[in-house]
């Protein structure tokens, strides 16, 4: 796996292969991906996750470049993300941990 891009691994062992940038908007994963010593995550670019289920991880992933498209945009018009009412909470609490 190259340094540009992060390997995250759902609950189910679905995995999301995205831009190490994208990765970084949650603090979580920046400091598990740079922490100083020899952690497996930091070695391979792979962090999992098991008590984030594959929808709710894909979702994350899909605010991660929404937040890096739009975080310093001028433009007034920037577009909802859009969340089903039914994965909220889930999502939430993902976001709650991920520090995002």
């Amino acid at each position: 796996m190259s340094k540009s891009t992060v390997k995250l691994v759902s609950a189910e062992g679905y995995e999301f292969v995205i831009d190490y940038k994208a990765a970084c908007v949650s603090n979580t994963i920046r400091n598990m991906l740079s922490s100083q010593g020899s952690f497996t995550e930091t070695q391979l670019g792979e962090v999992k996750f098991p008590e984030i289920s594959t929808p709710i991880l894909e979702k994350v992933c899909q605010y991660f470049y929404y937040k890096l498209r739009y975080q310093n945009s001028t433009t007034k018009n920037i577009p909802e993300f859009k969340v089903a009412p039914e994965i909220a909470l889930e999502l939430l609490m993902a976001a709650n941990f991920l520090d995002t």
